[in-house]
C-alpha cells in the first residue's frame, strides 16, 4: 500500500490559534504511564498514553504532554490499527521542504511553539475510528544538572482527564551512592502525598506515584480535567575530595567533577541594573527587593560595585568597596531609590563594570560581572555586534559575564551570545510574582566560588567536550565526556588543574579508579557524550560566523541525526497511511522571539494527523516500566523494561543495556509487545550487592466468564491448616523451606531480614475501618514468593490473584481475567498489566508483581498507596525499621527500641523492585525484627 510521509518537527508559533481542539468528552484515556530511569545523572523518560474512542463515529484524539526544556526528544511512535508508526529524525531543511510541498497540495497544519520557563509542550492529534484505540509513546533524554547541591528530575503530569490506570515510576541508579532523595512539586502535597512511595538503597532509589481516579480530581492542581502539575525528584550523590566520578564503557568516558572540602574564595562582583523606562512598575520593584536581599548575603571579605543605567550611568561608588556592614547598608539605601526612566545604554554600562573589576585586581579572589536588563540597547552604541566586540575586548577572558534578561521584550539571543563569548551564561527572568525569587536564586548559584581557571586534562582521551572552565561554584558540578584512544583504559589518565585562592591545586587519579561499566552501558555513556557535544556545539555555533559557524553547525547536525536527537537543527518525520495531513514540528530556541500569546508560558510542539476512518483496531499490551518497591518486606518485579529505547537496570548488573522489541498478535486481537534484554556478558567489579534474577514474558490472551460459584465462601468455617512458624537465626540453616522477608528503613541503612518456614498463609493487610482484607499464600519454592493473593473489599467484592490470572467475584457473579483491560469489581478497580496487577480499593492501592524464579512464577505484593488509618495490621502495614548498629568485637548487635539484639550479616532477594536484586541485610529472629507477636501475621484461611 502506498504510504505518504507525515512530518513532525518542533516548529515556531503558527496556525495553532485557529485550530479547534478535539472534544475530550468523546474519548477515554484508559492508561497513562510515565517511566523515568536515571543512570549516573542521565535521565531517559518515556510517556505512554493509551486512548480509546468510545463514540459511534470517528473522532480526533489528542496527545498533549510537557517535557523539560533542556531535554532532547529521541523517539516518538504511534500504534494505530495494529500498525506502529516510528519517527525518523531528519535535517530540518529536508523536513521543511516536504512540509511546504504538502501545504501546496492543500493539506493543513496545526502547529504551536512558544518558550516557557522550564517546560516545552509536545502536542499531537490523530483521527481514530469508532470504538477503536491508539497508543502514543514519547521518549526524551536529558543530562541532570547539579544546582545548589542537588539534582532535580522534573516530571510534568497532565493527561487531560482522570485516568484509571495512571502511574509514574522513577528508578535512580547512581554508582557513587545516593546521599539523599526527596520528592516535591505540586503533585506531592495534600491529597496526593499519600499516593507517593519512596525507597532508597545504597546506590539505587525508587519513587512511585499511583494516585487513584478520585485523587486526580481533588488535589490543589486537579479538577474535572484531571491533574496538571509537577512531580520533582530531588537527590544528590556521595562525594569526596578526590578527582571525582569517572566511568568508561566501550571506548567512551564521562567524568563528573564536584569535589568537597574546599574553602570559599572571596569574590569581587559588580551589579549592572537597567533602570530604563521599560523597567517601570513591577519589574523595578522586584529588582529592588532582590538586590537588597543579595546585598545582605555578601560576605565581609567580598568587594562589590553597583551601577544603574538608562541613557546614562549612575554610580553608587566609583570603585569597588569592601562589603562591610556600613557599605552594605549604604548600598541598600541606594537600591531603595532606584527609579525607571530613559533609554538603555548597555554598552557603556558593561564597559564601566568591566573597568571597575579590571582596576581592582585582588590576589586569591574571583571576579564576576552581572547584567540585568529588560530591553534592547537604545542609547549610546546600539549596534549589537559592536557592543559584543567591545565587551569581549574589555573583559579579555579575565572573568565571566552573566546576563539576566527580564521578560520577553529583551533580545535574548544578543545577551546569550555576549555571555557565552565571556565564559558566562544568560538566564531569562520571567515576569511573574516570583521574579525577585528568580533573581535571588540565580545569585545563589554563583555566590560561592571554590575554584577558578580550571583545566581538565585527559591523557589518552580524544573528541573531548569542553575542558576549560572559568569557575567552579559550591553546589554545582562540571561534566566532561570524550572517547578513550584505542579504548585503552590503562593509558587513560585524567587530571584536573585549578586555582584555589592563592594556590594552584591538582586533582589526580592517584586514589581514583576509572570504573568500567561494561558494554551493556556503552550506549548510555556514549549518549551522554553525544548529548553534551551537541549542546556545546549549538552554543559554539551561536558565537561564530562564516565558514567556522557552518562547520560547527554541520557537526552538530550530524551528531543529532546519528543519535536521533530532535534539536533546533533537526526534525522528526513519521510515516503514515495515505489520507493524513503533513505537519512540521521542531525544537524552539530560548532566544527565538515567539509570537505573543495570552497567558502562554510554555513552548509547544503541535502537529496534527487526520486520517480517514480506520478498521478494527486491536488493543495493545505493553510491558510495564518502572517497578515495585514495597516498604517493610522483600519483593521484586522481574521482566524487561517496556521501551526498547530506554536503558534500564538489569538484575545482576551494575549497569544498563539496550533491549529489543518483538510484537506478537494474540488470538483475541490483542497485540502483545515483548521486550528482551540483550545482555552483553562482561565481568563487572564490585558485584557483592547484586545477583541475577530470572524473569520472562507472560503471554496475554483474553478474558472470559465462568458461570459458577466460588467453593470457598467468605463466612465458611476456616479450613484447618498447619500454622506457619518464623524461625530464628540459629534455626534458619536447617529449615527445609524458607522465605526471607526484608524490613526496610527510611534511609540507605541495610534492612532487617527474617525467615518464615513453610508454605504459610500470611496476613498482608487488614484495614477494618474500610472493610479491606488482603491475605497471601506462600509458594513451595525456597526464598520464593506467593502463589496466591486474595483481596476482600466489603462483604461481596473479592479478587483472587494467581500467576495464571485474576478471578473476581461480585455477589454470585464470577469472572476470570487474563487480559489487560481494566476490571471493575464493585467499587474496586483491577488493572492487569504485563508482570503486575494493580488493585485500587478505597484509599489503598496494591500492586501485585509477577516474577519467575527457577522457571516458576511467583507473586509479590507492594503497597503503592498506604491508607492513612492507624488501625491497620499485616506485613504491608509495618513501619520502617529504626535501629542503631552497635559493634562488639566479632558479634554485631543492633539497638531497637532500647533493646540490644544479636544480628548476623546476611543477604536477601528484594522482590519489591522492577528487577530483583540481592541486598545485604541484618538477619535476626522474626520476633526481634517485627517487635511483636508472631500470631499477628498469619491467618487460618485466605
Amino acid at each position: 500500500m502506498e504510504r505518504t510521509v507525515v512530518q513532525l518537527t518542533l516548529f515556531g508559533l503558527l496556525l495553532a490559534l485557529a485550530t479547534t481542539l478535539p472534544n475530550k468528552d468523546d474519548w477515554d484515556i484508559y492508561s497513562f504511564h510515565i517511566n523515568s530511569t536515571v543512570t549516573d545523572r542521565y535521565a531517559t523518560t518515556v510517556i505512554t498514553s493509551r486512548v480509546a474512542n468510545r463514540m459511534d463515529e470517528s473522532k480526533e484524539i489528542e496527545f498533549h504532554v510537557r517535557i523539560p526544556k533542556n531535554a532532547f526528544i529521541s523517539k516518538f511512535r504511534m500504534f494505530i490499527d495494529g500498525q506502529a508508526y516510528d519517527g525518523i529524525v531528519k535535517a530540518k531543511e529536508q523536513a521543511q521542504k516536504q512540509y511546504t510541498e504538502a501545504v501546496s497540495r492543500g493539506q493543513s497544519a496545526g502547529i504551536v511553539s512558544s518558550v516557557g520557563r522550564t517546560l516545552e509542550e509536545f502536542k499531537t492529534s490523530v483521527t481514530v475510528a469508532a470504538h477503536q484505540k491508539v497508543t502514543f509513546e514519547l521518549t526524551y533524554e536529558e543530562l541532570m544538572k547539579r544546582t545548589l547541591g542537588k539534582y532535580e528530575l522534573q516530571i510534568h503530569a497532565r493527561p487531560m482527564q482522570p485516568v484509571k490506570d495512571f502511574k509514574i515510576d522513577v528508578l535512580i541508579h547512581e554508582k557513587a551512592g545516593i546521599s539523599f532523595i526527596n520528592v516535591k512539586g505540586g503533585l506531592s502535597t495534600k491529597a496526593l502525598a499519600n499516593a507517593i512511595t519512596k525507597e532508597q538503597a545504597d546506590k539505587q532509589a525508587w519513587v512511585h506515584f499511583y494516585p487513584t481516579e478520585d485523587q486526580q480530581k481533588t488535589c490543589d492542581s486537579c479538577g474535572v480535567d484531571g491533574m496538571n502539575g509537577d512531580l520533582v525528584i530531588v537527590y544528590d550523590v556521595n562525594r569526596d575530595t578526590t578527582l571525582g566520578d569517572i566511568k568508561k564503557s566501550d571506548g567512551y568516558f564521562v567524568h563528573h567533577f564536584a569535589p568537597t572540602g574546599l574553602s570559599r574564595i572571596p569574590k569581587n562582583v559588580v551589579f549592572l541594573i537597567d533602570q530604563s523606562g521599560s523597567m517601570h512598575g513591577r519589574k523595578i520593584e522586584q529588582t529592588r527587593i532582590a538586590l537588597i536581599h543579595i546585598l545582605n548575603d555578601l560576605a565581609e571579605d567580598d568587594y562589590f560595585g553597583l551601577i544603574t543605567f538608562h541613557s546614562g550611568i549612575n554610580h553608587w561608588k566609583q570603585e569597588l568597596v569592601q562589603a562591610s556592614s556600613v557599605n552594605v547598608e549604604s548600598a541598600k539605601n541606594f537600591a531603595r531609590t532606584i527609579g525607571a526612566a530613559g533609554g538603555t545604554d548597555i554598552n557603556q554600562a558593561v564597559l564601566k563594570g568591566a573597568s571597575m573589576l579590571n582596576a581592582h585586581p585582588r590576589q586569591g579572589s574571583a571576579s564576576i560581572l552581572i547584567l540585568l536588563t529588560d530591553g534592547d540597547p537604545t542609547s549610546g552604541e546600539t549596534n549589537i555586534e559592536v557592543i559584543q566586540s567591545n565587551v569581549r575586548r574589555a573583559i579579555a577572558d579575565k572573568f565571566p559575564l552573566y546576563c539576566l534578561g527580564f521578560g520577553f521584550d529583551v533580545n535574548f539571543k544578543f545577551l546569550e551570545k555576549m555571555s557565552l563569548q565571556n565564559n558566562g551564561v544568560a538566564r531569562r527572568i520571567y515576569e511573574d510574582s516570583d521574579a525577585d525569587l528568580q533573581l535571588k536564586g540565580f545569585y545563589e548559584e554563583v555566590a560561592t566560588p571554590l575554584l577558578t581557571d580550571l583545566t581538565l586534562l585527559y591523557a589518552g582521551g580524544t573528541n573531548l567536550t569542553q575542558t576549560n572552565f572559568s569557575m567552579y561554584y559550591n553546589g554545582s558540578e562540571i561534566v566532561v565526556a570524550g572517547q578513550i584512544t584505542d579504548n585503552d583504559v590503562e593509558t587513560f589518565t585524567p587530571q584536573v588543574v585549578a586555582i584555589s585562592g592563592n594556590r594552584r591545586v591538582t586533582f589526580s587519579g592517584t586514589n581514583t579508579s576509572v570504573e568500567s561499566t561494561g558494554t551493556e552501558s556503552g550506549a548510555h555513556i556514549q549518549r551522554v557524550w553525544a548529548y553534551l557535544t551537541v549542546k556545546q556545539l549549538l552554543e559554539k555555533e551561536l558565537q561564530l560566523s562564516g565558514p567556522e559557524k557552518e562547520k560547527v553547525k554541520k557537526d552538530a547536525l550530524e551528531l543529532s541525526l546519528q543519535y536521533s536527537f530532535v534539536t533546533p537543527l533537526t526534525s522528526m518525520v513519521v510515516t503514515k497511511p495515505p489520507g493524513e495531513n503533513t505537519d512540521v514540528l521542531h525544537k524552539p530556541k530560548e532566544g527565538e522571539a515567539p509570537e505573543r500569546q495570552a497567558n502562554t508560558r510554555t513552548p509547544q510542539y503541535h502537529f496534527r494527523l487526520n486520517s480517514s476512518p480506520i478498521h478494527q483496531t486491536p488493543g495493545f499490551g505493553v510491558m510495564p516500566r518502572g517497578g515495585g518497591y514495597g516498604r517493610g518486606y522483600g519483593g521484586a518485579a522481574g521482566g524487561p523494561p517496556g521501551n526498547p529505547w530506554t536503558p534500564l537496570l538489569i538484575p545482576g548488573k551494575t549497569h544498563l543495556h539496550d533491549v529489543t522489541m518483538k510484537l506478537q498478535r494474540m488470538d483475541t486481537g490483542f497485540w502483545f509487545i515483548s521486550l528482551f534484554a540483550l545482555i552483553m556478558q562482561m565481568p563487572v567489579p564490585n558485584m557483592d550487592v547484586y545477583e541475577d534474577a530470572d524473569y520472562d514474558t507472560v503471554p496475554i490472551s483474553h478474558a472470559y466468564s465462568v458461570d459458577r460459584k466460588l467453593k470457598l465462601q467468605r463466612h465458611k468455617p476456616p479450613v484447618q491448616r498447619p500454622r506457619p512458624t518464623f524461625v530464628s537465626t540459629a534455626a534458619a540453616t536447617s529449615a527445609p523451606l524458607l522465605h526471607r522477608f526484608l524490613l526496610k528503613s527510611d534511609s540507605a541503612s541495610p534492612p532487617l531480614c527474617f525467615d518464615v518456614n513453610g508454605a504459610a498463609l500470611l496476613k498482608l493487610l487488614h484495614h477494618p475501618s474500610r472493610e479491606l482484607y488482603v491475605n497471601g499464600e506462600l509458594d513451595s519454592v525456597t526464598n520464593g514468593g506467593f502463589k496466591k493473593i486474595v483481596v476482600h473489599f466489603t462483604a461481596d467484592q473479592h479478587v483472587e490473584v494467581t500467576t495464571t490470572g485474576v478471578t473476581v467475584r461480585v455477589g454470585q457473579n464470577v469472572t476470570h481475567h487474563t487480559g489487560q483491560d481494566p476490571i471493575a469489581v464493585g467499587s474496586m478497580t483491577v488493572i492487569r498489566r504485563d508482570k503486575e496487577i494493580d488493585v485500587a480499593a478505597a484509599d489503598a492501592r496494591l500492586v501485585i508483581l509477577v516474577h519467575q524464579k527457577n522457571g516458576k512464577e511467583l507473586l509479590w505484593p507492594v503497597l503503592r498507596q498506604k491508607p492513612s488509618a492507624t488501625n491497620m495490621e499485616g506485613i504491608l502495614a509495618l513501619s520502617p525499621a529504626v535501629y542503631e548498629a552497635v559493634q562488639q568485637a566479632s558479634l554485631t548487635k543492633l539497638k531497637i527500641k532500647d533493646q540490644e539484639i544479636s544480628a548476623t550479616s546476611a543477604t536477601a532477594v528484594d522482590y519489591g523492585v522492577v528487577f530483583p536484586l540481592t541486598m545485604n541485610c541484618w538477619l535476626m529472629s522474626a520476633e526481634s525484627a517485627l517487635q511483636r507477636r508472631l500470631d499477628d501475621f498469619f491467618v487460618a484461611q485466605l
